[in-house]
């Protein structure tokens, strides 16, 4: 499992366990698996400068694996202990119980 955040030309902001696609030994774009939209938001109490909040990237999708071409991608950076842990608990442990039953 490789969890990334990558930052595409729309603007996004996306957390999820990336794979490289590759043809004729070239990554030409990624796999997104469970992909999901991390959004900053002013923080309610004092102690927090900022909120992170998840929500599903293309929610109306069948699949949870979904293509991106390198043209959309601007970045990809290891995401914030806060937002990885978030990620695992928030995401992927719902989706494998529910896969799972």
């Amino acid at each position: 499992m490789t969890i990334k955040l990558a930052v595409l030309k729309s603007g996004e902001d996306i957390i999820a366990d990336m794979q490289e696609m590759i043809l004729d030994e070239k990554v030409i774009g990624y796999f997104f698996d469970k992909p999901c939209v991390a959004k900053l938001s002013p923080s309610e109490t004092v102690e927090d400068s900022f909120k992170i909040s998840l929500y599903p990237w293309i929610p109306l999708s069948k699949t949870t694996r979904v293509p991106v071409i390198n043209d959309w991608v601007i970045t990809i950076v290891d995401p914030i202990d806060k937002l990885s842990e978030m990620y695992v608990n928030e995401v992927l442990s719902i989706v494998e119980n529910v896969e799972g039953v």
